[in-house]
């Protein structure tokens, strides 16, 4: 099984708890990338690694009825429930089933590209960037999340015990999108000018997810991504590592006694 086909299966897995456990953090990151993309009435979107929406319906709402809004997932399980969605809402959005490094679409289809917390899952980034280069329409508009500065607190405490008991090939689990060009402003910037994109900028913000115990944590990190660090954890060590993991996790509380940490969003934008 490629990283890919390992990706969407894992997507495949959360699809029903994604973004649905009560913690405020793809939304506003989401929400964050469309109101910097300004995306206009009557333009074409396409969201690529869509998910459950976080980005699609923001880009169906600013592009209004005269618009055309695409939404993109390699995951077959997080299309059909996002479909369904769209159905029920009544909105002009299309989801389908694609390869995030290929999309197949014609070329110069769209005004506006988006993908959230999608490119650090792919296994060639640039090629990926490339790719939905061709998509745009000549000024057009790319524009994606990445994760920024971490909490200092959370990487010392969570993310070390994280990382001394992630398993050796699955290092990564634990700290996706943190590394190479995903770890600097001026990286991403780099990645997108390589892609061929001109005026390239970067945006940053921050958001500060909280819950209610170390559970809704845990209930949290199952239902995303970093689901797939438990699946690395061998069974007759799993109790042990999450017991020292939500320790760690309940040392970091702010000034309030709720446990969480700040997480810092960067938006890098170009154009063809």
């Amino acid at each position: 099984m490629d990283q890919q086909q390992r990706v969407a299966k894992l997507f495949d897995e959360v699809a029903d708890t994604y973004d649905n456990v009560g913690v405020e953090f793809f939304q506003p990151i989401a929400s964050g990338l469309v109101a910097a993309l300004r995306p206009r009435p009557g333009e074409r979107a396409l969201d690529i690694g869509c998910g459950r929406g976080a980005v699609l319906f923001s880009l169906a709402t600013a592009v209004g009825s005269a618009g055309l809004v695409t939404g993109l997932d390699m995951s077959p399980r997080m299309v059909q429930a996002t479909a369904d969605d769209v159905a029920r809402a009544g909105l002009n959005i299309e989801v389908r089933v694609g390869d995030a490094m290929a999309p197949d679409f014609p070329v110069r289809s769209f005004d506006v590209v988006a993908s959230s917390l999608v490119l650090f899952f792919l296994p060639d980034p640039l090629a990926a960037l490339q790719s939905w280069r061709e998509l745009l329409v000549e000024g057009g508009r790319v524009g994606v999340s990445t994760f920024g500065a971490h909490d200092d607190r959370w990487a010392q405490k969570v993310d070390g015990v994280l990382q001394a008991r992630a398993h050796p090939g699955n290092q990564e689990s634990s700290s996706t999108g943190r590394r190479g060009p995903f770890g600097s402003d001026e990286g991403m910037e780099r990645l997108l000018s390589s892609a061929g994109y001109r005026n390239v900028r970067t945006v940053t913000s921050v958001v500060t997810p909280r819950f209610e115990d170390c559970d809704h944590w845990y209930r949290w990190s199952m239902s995303a991504g970093f689901r797939r660090f438990w699946q690395a954890i061998p069974k007759d060590q799993l109790e042990e590592v999450k017991a020292e993991v939500l320790a760690a996790v309940d040392e970091c509380r702010d000034e309030n006694g709720r446990i969480g940490f700040d997480e810092g969003v960067r938006y890098t934008f170009g154009e063809r």
